[in-house]
């Protein structure tokens, strides 16, 4: 039987199989390490990088909370992305998990302008679902 586990010391090669779920889900850039080991960055299905370590990965490291923002180095150096901690069941963080930040890409209030009442739909199909 196998078993994923993420902690502090895992390697690239210990994250592989989350980064690449990560991945596979959002289908855009992904970067994930641990605190003691550099990770992994992946980009349209292939790992480009087993010693990666970015500057919002090791920001998020040290203060702990999930960050977006537009890293002035780096390489995504000028793309926003947005970094969360991996916290483990005492609350430590053994680890950090980032992407391309295609939401902040994305000018939200003009879609819903062009798009008044999608709200609304989303919550009428929500309510036929539930009753």
């Amino acid at each position: 039987m196998t078993c994923l586990k993420i902690c502090e010391d895992s390697t690239a090669k210990d994250l592989e199989p989350c980064a690449r779920v990560y991945h596979s889900l959002v289908g855009i850039p992904t970067t994930m390490r641990s605190v003691k080991n550099k990770g992994i960055r992946m980009e349209r299905g292939e790992i480009l990088d087993w010693e990666y370590s970015g500057p919002v990965l090791e920001e998020v490291i040290r203060v702990k909370k999930t960050i977006r923002k537009i890293p002035t180095e780096g390489t995504y150096k000028g793309k926003a992305v947005v970094v969360s901690p991996i916290i483990d069941k005492d609350g430590e963080v053994i680890g950090a998990v980032g992407i391309v930040d295609l939401v902040a890409a994305l000018d939200i209030l003009s879609v819903f302008r062009e798009y008044p009442d999608i709200i609304d739909e989303v919550e009428a199909a929500n309510e036929r679902h539930h009753s």
